[in-house]
């Protein structure tokens, strides 16, 4: 058996492939789009702002001139942005490859979507729902299609609050965010189910990039929070080009199969290089994602024309 380590030196060329990175502006985002761009796809990088979405795309151009990047705004928050992206998306592309489900906001105090959803659910998991079942004629027509949503660690201590979604009764910033990335894993596995069942060509993966040393965090919290994260960050953390490595094994590796869960080799899964690992029992459970998933079509409008599992 091969001890080998998977690094971005092993991304086959992408020449031909076009691919949507939510939250390319930054963070893994950005790193995910510079080594996809790196290895010759279209990327389509989205941002809440296309002064920020643009500024990302020169970095990556500073190291690859000839980068085929395209920047959009979406913002994941509003399920209108979602609508107008996926809609403009459908009409001036016949097909996508590659669709990577990697903002995210962590974190914030409690603040509601302009649909009146909880933030942190609301772009970590609604939006990302939305604009899947939204591109899903576009992804069934791509080649090798694959959907790969970005988790978290957090989604080992996160549960769906179904009695309290907006956490009208009681709010713990943290424990949303739980809320969040646990229904990531959820929607990942369930979508995968969906996938299989509907005989699609599109694969549903997982992937998370452990303790990773991106400003997700600093963006929510508040400045007594932001300033611990900044101290112990060097110590525990690995780099963002070395956090993407998951969702991008999960995303172009030819082995790789749907509903596998991709993070860290190391301990704990907190740094190291990509691997298959395992999301907790509670994020397989089919009665928790058939639920997600009825709840979800609700909230968004949006319904995905698959088979259910």
């Amino acid at each position: 058996m091969s001890t080998r380590q998977w690094t971005a030196a092993d991304i086959p060329d992408q020449t031909g492939r076009t691919v949507v990175v939510t939250g390319a502006n930054s963070g893994l985002g950005i790193e995910t789009a510079r080594a996809l761009a790196g290895r010759g796809a279209h990327v389509i990088m989205t941002a809440r702002s296309e002064a920020k979405g643009r500024a990302a795309a020169e970095d990556i151009r500073a190291g690859f001139p000839r980068a085929n990047l395209e920047v959009r705004t979406l913002d994941l928050e509003d399920l209108d942005s979602v609508a107008a992206f996926a809609d403009k998306l459908t009409v001036d592309r016949g097909r996508l490859d590659l669709l990577i489900n990697n903002a995210g906001v962590m974190a914030p105090p409690r603040s509601l979507s302009p649909q009146g959803h909880e933030r942190q659910f609301a772009t970590n998991h609604l939006g990302h729902f939305a604009l899947t079942g939204r591109l899903m004629g576009l992804l069934e027509a791509g080649r090798d299609p694959r959907v790969v949503t970005v988790s978290s660690l957090a989604h080992g201590h996160g549960r769906i609050h179904f009695e309290d979604l907006t956490g009208e009764r009681r709010y713990s910033s943290i424990a949303f965010y739980g809320q969040s990335k646990f229904a990531n894993a959820v929607f990942g596995l369930e979508l995968d189910r969906r996938l299989r069942a509907a005989g699609s060509p599109v694969r549903s993966l997982l992937a998370h990039p452990g303790f990773s040393a991106t400003r997700l965090a600093a963006n929510g919290m508040n400045a007594p929070m932001r300033l611990v994260t900044r101290l112990i960050m060097p110590f525990v953390t690995q780099s963002q080009a070395d956090g993407a490595l998951p969702q991008l094994r999960a995303a172009v590796d030819p082995g790789a199969q749907g509903g596998q869960y991709y993070g860290p080799s190391g301990k704990k899964e907190r740094k190291g290089h990509p691997v298959v690992v395992d999301t907790i029992p509670e994020a397989k459970d089919p009665e928790t994602g058939t639920r997600l998933w009825t709840l979800s079509e609700e909230l968004t409008g949006v319904r995905f024309a698959l088979a259910a599992a």
